[in-house]
């Protein structure tokens, strides 16, 4: 698993260009007019881990397979876009399947980029993307509430569940509170929750695209965007798409000494992925031998056969053990074989919470 992130953003703000950086490809069109991307795109990009390549090394793995993080590149939204104004509707739906909001905010002056309202606002643009996006919940959530509470009424128990939660939700939309702010009581609530795909219930992280001026530091605009980030729990990056194109046509050997001119210790990218992990309550794991070595992608406090059902299906339905090796353990003691001599491999249960940078080999029976 790794996790999937739907742009979102006002029409011009930079997505598709940071969509086609990201991503390193020219599927998404970048334009300087709105709705030039009419369908969503979604590229796959490998989520770099220098742990990976320090255990193929030990191993001697013929391949390194990096987990991966998915973008999907909706086309710009506009005022009135839960009413069908723009291409509203259309790619509304789309947010809903993703895990998480990367909400794109134009944080730069350029006079020869139109602004769709107008002026440069970054706070105001988020509102307006906010308050579409309540209102297309609050839509779903007035049509389906009052019948959960009549079929709640004759007795059915999975309806009661659900019309308590999401009639909840319902009330924090209707006094313009996103869904996230839900609190299901028990695992029933947060299964049915969790199906009801409320867009205001995904967590949300605000990219601020700053000119190259304000990569490093920011600027005013992105300022403005953090404190808004903090009030709500939510996270926010700096990044500049402009950059993020150049790198995209750079080898990477020649990526690391145009980042460090410029005052930047890593890529868009990876601020991006370190904000989204942490944002989802994500960890890696990893599998290692002489054939390949490969991160998976957990959420934080999942158990060993969690993880094993990440591999294969098979594996979490038949699990009996996992083998674990601490990464610093592994590097340290040189591998498998030594990390054995040194009593450092570990037999972990059903029980056996993972850690980040576990190195796991599961034991199974089907």
């Amino acid at each position: 698993m790794g996790f999937r992130c739907g742009i979102v953003g006002l029409p011009n703000v930079g997505k598709s260009t940071l969509f086609n950086a990201l991503t390193e490809t020219a599927a998404a069109q970048a334009a300087n007019y709105p709705f030039c991307t009419i369908e969503p795109n979604v590229g796959q990009v490998a989520v770099p881990d220098p742990r990976l390549n320090q255990i193929a090394e030990i191993a001697n793995s013929q391949r390194v397979v990096e987990t991966q993080l998915g973008f999907v590149d909706i086309a710009g939204l506009v005022r009135g876009a839960s009413k069908g104004e723009g291409l509203g509707n259309q790619f509304l739906g789309h947010i809903r399947e993703v895990d998480a909001i990367v909400h794109v905010l134009r944080c730069f002056e350029d006079d020869d980029i139109t602004h769709v309202e107008g002026k440069v606002d970054p706070v105001a643009d988020a509102e307006i993307i906010e308050t579409e996006l309540l209102l297309a919940d609050l839509e779903s959530l007035e049509k389906r509430v009052p019948n959960l509470q009549k079929k709640a009424q004759g007795g059915d128990k999975e309806a009661k569940v659900a019309a308590s939660v999401l009639g909840q939700a319902l009330d924090l939309l209707r006094d313009g509170k996103p869904a996230r702010l839900t609190q299901p009581k028990d695992v029933d609530e947060e299964r049915h929750f969790a199906q009801a795909q409320l867009i205001t219930a995904k967590p949300i992280l605000y990219v601020c695209n700053v000119d190259e001026a304000a990569a490093a530091e920011g600027n005013e605009f992105s300022a403005k965007i953090f404190e808004r980030a903090k009030a709500e729990g939510s996270r926010a990056v700096i990044v500049s798409a402009a950059i993020e194109s150049e790198i995209a046509t750079m080898e990477p050997e020649d990526r690391s000494v145009f980042l460090s001119d410029l005052g930047l210790k890593e890529t868009g990218l990876g601020r991006i992925i370190r904000a989204g992990y942490d944002l989802l309550d994500l960890i890696t794991f990893f599998t290692v031998g002489p054939k390949e070595a490969r991160a998976w992608t957990i959420t934080k406090g999942a158990k060993a056969p969690q993880a094993a059902g990440v591999i294969h299906t098979d594996f979490e339905r038949g699990f009996i053990r996992a083998e674990t090796i601490g990464f610093d353990d592994y590097i340290a003691c040189g591998g498998d074989a030594g990390a054995r001599e040194a009593g450092k491999l570990r037999q972990e249960g059903k029980e056996y919470v993972v850690t980040d940078g576990d190195i796991m080999l599961f034991r199974f029976n089907v």
